[in-house]
């Protein structure tokens, strides 16, 4: 019997401790990122072999429940596949969240007003699985954008996509290249799909070719990039970055390409897609592009683009499972990607969000503080200690996203602000404040 945090657990075998564990994460009594003990003392206080204990937590990195990292030991993952354990941060009365990523709701359209205007016949089984007229918007747009759109589907949001694509050409073991810093949520995808991760260091650029190139030597059969409005880092690939990271690409032609548009038009930078001017189109890629931050995050609906056989076992799968997305939510967004006043809204959005990060990039400048955001929601801080930085900001009134969960080995402590929101007196204090806690001996202050 073992004592974590109050959990206590029994367990006669590896499969039992498997399904103990999972059940601590499933109840919240084990947290994302809480350590567990070493593999030796854990027998010990449950009573098993060293053996069968390092294969119960095998068993649990390959589900994506636990991580191991060297000098770090064993930790529940921060967003383990199990139930909904992954609490938002504490927001203290009067507090500003810039944690969670959000778009301005201000800068969305009006959903009811649409509904209301939007025509929704009955449909039933049997009908094609996407409206016609949407997915002629989507391939007008992505082509108009470099990207070639003969094969597109539609799915619930971005991540749906990413998933049903890896699944479609990938096994558990396999590995995948990703940005580092990149999206927490996708790391947790992969690893919940048994995948392994291999880090790829990016700029303000995008991915660094030469270490996009090392990951796939390293038998990388994947690799998810995004093109612009990186999450966290902010990066967005330019003209010649992205020429380069082509010319890397095409020493792998058997490689996976994922394009991970998730932004689209409110990422503030234009696209430049890996997918065109190759002399080299590529065997297996696809490309997502979701409504999420432009048109509203309830809104679960992303346009995948791919080669013929990627969207044929996509839609193949789809079909197994849930069939289709909602005719009605295809139908609100065909009704407002149809109308022009909310393509200027989505224009105002775009300009807003970019003069909100580029005002706190500055702020932070003229204080000293390092930070990166080309495009994008949020802006990337490089700290000392995130956890020291995150409990001095709360301190002060500020709740930012702490920069662990987005992090691989090679990539550096930071914080993560979301400045969709961000107004110019909020700036100017959040910088300030900043300032003083990233100071030498600033965090430790703050009593």
């Amino acid at each position: 019997m073992i004592e974590l945090k109050q959990y206590r657990i029994e367990a006669t075998s590896a499969a039992e401790l498997v399904t103990r564990i999972e059940a601590g994460v499933a109840s919240g009594a084990l947290q994302p990122g809480q350590p567990l003990p070493s593999v030796r003392r854990l027998a010990g206080e449950v009573g098993l072999s060293p053996v069968t204990v390092a294969a119960a937590l095998a068993e649990l990195r390959r589900r994506g429940v636990v991580l191991s990292e060297p000098r770090r030991g064993t930790r529940i993952g921060s967003g383990p596949p199990i139930g909904s354990t992954r609490a938002p941060l504490p927001v203290p009365p009067g507090a500003r969240d810039l944690s969670l990523g959000n778009p301005d709701p201000a800068l969305l359209p009006d959903l009811q007003a649409a509904l209301a205007r939007t025509r929704q016949p009955t449909r039933l089984y049997g009908e094609p699985p996407a409206l016609g007229e949407l997915l002629d918007l989507a391939r007008a747009g992505l082509r108009a954008d470099g990207i070639p759109g003969e094969h597109v589907c539609v799915l619930s949001g971005t991540m749906d996509a990413i998933e049903r694509v890896l699944q479609a050409h990938l096994r558990p073991g396999d590995r995948v290249a990703v940005e580092n810093p990149g999206y927490a949520a996708l790391y947790d995808l992969l690893r919940a799909q048994g995948l392994a991760l291999e880090p790829v260091a990016v700029d303000d650029r995008g991915m660094l070719p030469a270490a996009l190139h090392g990951a796939l030597e390293r038998d990388a059969l994947a690799a998810v990039l995004t093109p612009r409005g990186q999450n966290p880092l902010g990066a967005a690939l330019d003209a010649a970055r992205a020429q380069e990271l082509r010319a890397v690409l095409d020493e792998f032609p058997r490689a996976l390409l994922i394009e991970d548009d998730h932004l689209g038009e409110v990422a503030g930078a234009p696209l430049h897609t890996l997918l065109a001017d190759s002399d080299h189109p590529r065997e297996r890629w696809a490309a997502t592009r979701s409504v999420a931050k432009a048109l509203g995050p309830d809104l679960r609906l992303a346009v995948l683009a791919g080669d013929g056989a990627t969207i044929a076992r996509v839609q193949g799968r789809q079909q197994c499972g849930p069939g289709w997305v909602s005719h009605i939510l295809q139908a609100l967004v065909l009704a407002l990607w149809s109308d022009p006043t909310v393509h200027a809204l989505v224009e105002r959005a775009s300009a807003t969000y970019a003069a909100r990060r580029e005002r706190l990039l500055s702020r932070l400048a003229r204080e000293g503080v390092r930070a990166h955001g080309a495009s994008g929601l949020n802006v990337w801080i490089p700290v000392p200690e995130e956890a020291l930085a995150i409990g001095a900001l709360m301190q002060r009134g500020w709740v930012l996203a702490p920069g662990a969960p987005y992090r691989l080995a090679g990539a550096a402590p930071g914080v993560r602000v979301t400045t969709a929101t961000l107004s110019e007196s909020d700036a100017d204090r959040l910088a300030r404040d900043l300032a003083q806690v990233l100071a030498p001996g600033g965090a430790s202050r703050i009593g």
